[in-house]
């Protein structure tokens, strides 16, 4: 049996599991004045004038308001000055305060109005009548053609040159927020794998990582909760249906959560008694295309040389070439920070040279249709000497959460 899968109860796992919210310290105000700063000095570069935050992560990122998006338009504006001004629902006003005590500058539009007039009316009260303003990449199009509409007058541009340049470089804090998320997705991935039984349901166990991220601390409901057993693993994103665990099932699960808005994301796969060969083989596979993908990620290195690095490991075992399957059918990596997806990416072609701060998953997936599929998911991020893990990468097919190596 797979040391360290099943032999326990979800009630005993439960009892184990304690906050470890303890020692997290939020962003600080401070901290967001810096951010501001820096995105200032970008649109001086670029010859960006303004920048409009939609209702997003970036919005969080350099104001700490935290709004869902709907077709109310809530956001702000950044002069290249470094004014700013929230522009929200009237009705919201006294929520935002609430939210944002120290909010200044916040201007309220009435359900009949048109919110993107006031939105450009707000950067011409900041003494921008004309020239380039940069939206946020992830305005909806509504809003963008609002914009476009009332601000005639003006240059559009992508707003991610600031907001990627910005948030692509994680600070120490944040670096501490996203360990303290991985260490407790990890910690939930280990009780997970205790509670496995034959006949348990993947809804089962989902259930229980649900309930387990909540014990540890997390700020709310998981951000994904992927649980797959058999042939099912080989579907990178899960499947509709649910499904029942039998000895020899290979298990995938990809989990995450946050906290104070940073993301964990990690995917273990091991199986439900002892290995085939064929499973054996493919694992060891999977978690050499792993290591040879952290090997490669070194300062001043392409991010597309990560992607290479992981390929070669696996075309050299026959899958593949490319993105063919059976073999790895998407990119290496993600950078992760306020989203789970975010900038940059390991993947093919990309040019962008690997810089300190960068924070990235690692994760190359080999998916076998008909039979099942692997993925080893860990993070790391980049330090002036290279790559460092968040959590450390499966120990072996016997022995993935490293017990006899503890």
């Amino acid at each position: 049996m797979t040391k360290g899968v099943g032999g326990s109860t979800a009630e005993t796992e439960r009892a184990n599991l304690s906050s470890m919210r303890g020692g997290i310290a939020p962003i600080t105000e401070a901290e967001r004045g810096a951010r501001v700063a820096k995105a200032q000095a970008l649109m001086g570069e670029a010859g960006i004038d303004a920048l409009y935050l939609d209702a997003s992560t970036s919005l969080f990122y350099f104001t700490g308001l935290s709004v869902h998006a709907s077709e109310r338009l809530t956001g702000a504006v950044l002069s290249s000055t470094g004014d700013i001004a929230f522009v929200v629902p009237a009705f919201e006003e006294a929520a935002i305060l609430e939210l944002l005590p120290g909010a200044g500058d916040i201007r309220g539009w009435q359900e009949h109005e048109d919110p993107t007039a006031l939105v450009i009316d707000t950067v011409r009260s900041m003494g921008v009548a004309n020239g380039t303003l940069a939206v946020d990449e992830t305005t909806p199009f509504f809003t963008f053609d609002g914009l476009r509409r009332a601000g005639n007058a003006f240059d559009f541009v992508s707003g991610s040159r600031i907001t990627a340049a910005c948030r692509m470089i994680k600070s120490e804090a944040e670096i501490a927020l996203m360990q303290g998320a991985k260490d407790m997705t990890l910690q939930v991935h280990k009780a997970g794998g205790r509670i496995l039984r034959d006949g348990i349901t993947t809804t089962e166990v989902q259930a229980f990582i649900e309930d387990a991220h909540r014990r540890v601390g997390v700020d709310g409901p998981t951000t994904f909760n992927i649980v797959l057993f058999g042939e099912a693993t080989a579907y990178p994103h899960g499947v509709p249906y649910p499904q029942t665990l039998k000895e020899g099932d290979m298990v995938l699960i990809d989990i995450g959560a946050t906290v104070e808005g940073y993301n964990s994301d990690i995917t273990r796969s091991y199986v439900f008694g002892e290995p085939s060969p064929r499973q054996r083989e493919v694992w060891d596979t999977e978690k050499a295309a792993q290591a040879a993908a952290f090997d490669a990620a070194q300062i001043g290195a392409p991010c597309g040389a990560v992607d290479d690095a992981a390929r070669r490991v696996i075309e050299a075992a026959g899958f593949g070439p490319g993105y063919a399957l059976p073999g790895l059918p998407h990119r290496t990596g993600h950078g992760i920070g306020l989203d789970v997806h975010e900038w940059t990416y390991l993947v093919k072609d990309n040019q962008t040279p690997l810089a300190p701060g960068m924070c990235f998953s690692n994760e190359p997936t080999i998916c076998l249709y008909g039979e099942f599929g692997i993925r080893l998911e860990d993070h790391f991020h980049m330090t002036a000497g290279g790559p460092r893990w968040f959590t450390q990468p499966s120990h072996s097919v016997d022995d993935p959460f490293g017990y006899e190596a503890a």
